[in-house]
C-alpha cells in the first residue's frame, strides 16, 4: 500500500515556499527582490568656497647695496650668504681724500669763526662812536653788515664739514636693512661710483615673506556679485601652502590687499599674503599653491563624489528616493568638490534622500529598498526569491 505521508508533507514545504516568493517578490521586478541602496539625507550647512591659486614667494624687504661716494674697494667686511643686521660694514673703499677733505672743511670752519668774532668786535666798538656821532653812520653800518656776513660764512663752513664728514662715513658702505645678504658683484681693488648702474649685493629679508598670487579678474568679479547680493558670506583671511613638492607648508599666512588694477596682459589681479619663515624654508622665487577660503556658502549641501554622475553634457545629476520607494532621477548643481564630497547648490532639497551606494544599475522609476548608507550591508539586486527558498 502506497505511504502518502511523505508526499502530503512535500505539499505542505512545496507550499510554504510558494507563500514566502509570493510575499517576497517585488511586483512588476520580473520575479526578483528589489535592490538594496544606501541612502544620505540632503543636509543645508555652511560650506567654504576654497579657492586655489598659483603664487610666487616674495622677500619681505629687498635692498641692493650701492656705494655713495667714489673710490677704490679696500675690504669686504661680511661672509657671501650670511645674515647681516643693518649698520653693519660690508664695504670698506679708500678714504684718504675724504678723510683730507674733512680735515680741510674743520680749518675752514675755524677760520670763518675767527672772522667772524673779529667783525662782531669791530661792531660793538663802533656802535657808542656811532651815537655820539664821532664815526660816520655809514661806518657803523657796513661793520654790522660784514659782521652778519662772517656769521652766515660760519654757517656755510659747518655744512661744508658736515658733508665731508658724511661723504667720510660712506666710504664705509654698510648694511641698509636686515637680512640674507647674496653673493658680492663687487672684488676689493675694484673701482666704484655712486653713479654705477650695478649694485654691490642685494640684501633680502625673508622673515616674513610674501606670496604673490593670480587670480582671474572675472572669478574675483563674480565672487565680489555674489557678497554684495548675499549669496555668500566673507570668508577667512587665513591662507594656507602647498609647495613645489606637493608636501604642505606648515604655518598658515593671512591675505594682506589685492591690488586695484588688472594686468592687461594677462587678465589677472594680484593678491599678496605674509606668511611666517622663522627657518627659511621659503626662498625668494618658489612656485607654490596658495589655499584659502574666499567666502562661505551657508546653504550648500555636501554629498559623498560617489552619489553624483555626470551626464554626455556633462552636468551632474543624482538619484533619489522618491515617493513609494521608487527612483528618480535629478539634475544638480555641483561645480566644485570639498575633500571627499561635491559641494551642491542647486537642485536638492533639504530633507531629500539622496542613494549613494548600489547605483550601478538605477533607472528612473525602479523599485528600491533604501536603508541608510552607513547601515548598508548587501547592496544591488538580490537572488530570485523562488531560488532562495528552493535552496532552503
Amino acid at each position: 500500500m502506497l505511504n502518502k505521508r511523505p508526499l502530503l508533507r512535500l505539499g505542505a514545504w512545496g507550499a510554504i515556499a510558494l507563500t514566502m516568493s509570493a510575499c517576497t517578490a517585488e511586483p512588476g521586478n520580473g520575479g526578483r527582490r528589489a535592490p538594496e541602496v544606501g541612502y544620505v539625507t540632503a543636509t543645508v550647512q555652511a560650506v567654504p568656497l576654497t579657492t586655489s591659486l598659483g603664487g610666487r614667494t616674495v622677500a619681505f624687504e629687498t635692498s641692493e647695496v650701492r656705494p655713495q661716494v667714489n673710490g677704490i674697494i679696500r675690504r669686504r667686511l661680511f661672509t657671501e650668504g650670511g645674515f647681516v643686521r643693518v649698520g653693519q660694514p660690508l664695504y670698506q673703499i679708500d678714504a684718504s681724500l675724504y678723510r683730507a677733505a674733512a680735515q680741510q672743511a674743520e680749518a675752514n670752519l675755524a677760520s670763518a669763526r675767527a672772522s667772524a668774532e673779529a667783525a662782531e668786535e669791530r661792531a660793538r666798538r663802533l656802535e657808542p662812536l656811532a651815537k655820539m656821532q664821532a664815526v660816520a653812520e655809514q661806518d657803523y653800518t657796513d661793520a654790522r653788515a660784514q659782521a652778519r656776513m662772517a656769521r652766515a660764512a660760519v654757517a656755510q663752513n659747518r655744512a661744508a664739514l658736515e658733508t665731508a664728514r658724511i661723504n667720510l662715513r660712506y666710504a664705509t658702505i654698510a648694511a641698509p636693512i636686515s637680512g640674507r645678504i647674496g653673493r658680492s658683484l663687487a672684488t676689493p681693488g675694484a673701482l666704484v661710483s655712486a653713479s654705477q648702474a650695478e649694485p654691490l649685493a642685494t640684501i633680502q629679508r625673508i622673515d616674513p615673506i610674501y606670496v604673490d598670487m593670480q587670480q582671474s579678474s572675472a572669478d574675483l568679479t563674480r565672487l565680489r556679485q555674489a557678497l554684495q547680493s548675499g549669496g555668500v558670506a566673507p570668508g577667512s583671511t587665513a591662507v594656507r601652502l602647498r609647495l613645489e613638492d606637493g608636501s604642505e607648508y606648515g604655518p598658515a599666512g593671512s591675505v594682506e590687499f589685492s591690488e586695484v588694477t588688472v594686468n592687461e596682459a594677462t587678465g589677472t589681479v594680484t593678491l599678496r599674503a605674509r606668511f611666517p619663515n622663522p627657518d627659511g624654508l621659503l626662498l625668494p622665487g618658489m612656485f607654490v599653491t596658495a589655499l584659502f577660503d574666499q567666502a562661505v556658502n551657508p546653504a550648500a549641501i555636501l554629498l559623498p563624489q560617489p552619489a553624483v554622475q555626470r551626464d554626455f553634457d556633462g552636468s551632474a545629476f543624482v538619484y533619489i528616493v522618491g515617493k513609494d520607494n521608487k527612483t528618480a532621477r535629478r539634475r544638480i548643481v555641483a561645480e566644485r568638490t570639498l575633500g571627499a564630497n561635491w559641494v551642491v547648490t542647486g537642485g536638492l532639497k533639504p530633507g531629500e534622500r539622496v542613494i549613494t551606494q548600489g547605483i550601478g544599475n538605477l533607472r528612473q522609476g525602479a523599485a528600491v529598498r533604501p536603508v541608510p548608507a552607513a547601515r548598508a550591508q548587501r547592496l544591488g539586486p538580490a537572488k530570485r526569491a523562488d531560488t532562495g527558498a528552493a535552496d532552503k
